[in-house]
């Protein structure tokens, strides 16, 4: 099966994962507690053993392109802009409980959903990060077709993980508009990758932008409050993927 092929039909997976992953809400909160600890253990094993080392490659790119004027006093601009992209995901998820204060007045803000304002910025934010996902699905150099599903795998349980706290936030318009918008942008990414190649500075610049998203993502969502999580799920799915990813 050739690789255009396979990533079509993980970006299908992708896209059905959004679609489906609202029944999440109907399991007993106990198990989506083990589920969401779980995921954290998938993501943080990921992020560790996958995606933080990529960003070394991704760092020769830029550094032969940005050692130079400005650039030269930047010895980690990779990293550099990984942290800028969790502290612009940091600043969304501070103003979404902003909104949700200002919405809910006296109420438990937990309870309330945020304004439409924020919510399309929220979402837009999302779609960005749902594209390159897309993009780097078919267009990401994979050692084998193992490397591809791994990806697939850690992201899909991420993106169930991600949905739960959308939809906490955002309520029913998360899944009237948010969901199916997600569902797009993988596409779409997909899409983009599948008929041209972005300039490899530019993918740099965006993988490490969707990092620092991802690990602010990992530690908001997907390891959950002390008295929620599961310490055993965690481990499992941490130990589980690392030696996955290993074997690879």
């Amino acid at each position: 099966m050739t690789k255009i092929v396979l990533s079509f039909i993980f970006a299908i997976g992708f896209a059905l994962v959004h679609l489906s992953s609202k029944y999440l809400s109907y399991i007993k909160e106990s198990l989506q507690s083990k589920f969401l600890s779980f995921a954290g253990g998938v993501a943080v094993s990921y992020v560790f053993l996958h995606l933080l080392p990529d960003l070394s490659h991704y760092q020769q790119k830029v550094g032969e392109r940005l050692d130079h004027g400005i650039g030269q006093y930047l010895e980690d601009h990779i990293y550099l802009i990984a942290v800028l992209g969790l502290a612009l995901f940091y600043g969304l998820e501070r103003l979404v409980k902003n909104s949700k204060k200002k919405q809910g007045g006296q109420s438990n803000s937990e309870d309330v959903a945020v304004s439409s304002g924020v919510f399309w910025v929220h979402m837009a934010s999302f779609f960005f990060y749902n594209a390159v996902i897309g993009y780097l699905l078919i267009r990401e150099e994979y050692e084998t077709k193992w490397g591809m599903f791994f990806f697939f795998l850690a992201l899909s349980i991420h993106f169930v993980a991600n949905d739960h706290g959308l939809r906490k936030d955002h309520k029913q318009k998360y899944d009237k508009y948010g969901r199916v918008l997600l569902t797009v942008a993988i596409l779409i990414g997909w899409g983009i990758g599948a008929i041209t190649v972005v300039h490899e500075l530019i993918v740099s610049i965006l993988v490490a932008l969707l990092a620092g998203g991802i690990i602010l993502n990992v530690l908001k969502e997907e390891l959950p409050d002390d008295q929620e999580s599961s310490f055993i799920a965690f481990i499992a799915g941490l130990a589980g993927f690392s030696v996955l990813m290993m074997l690879v």
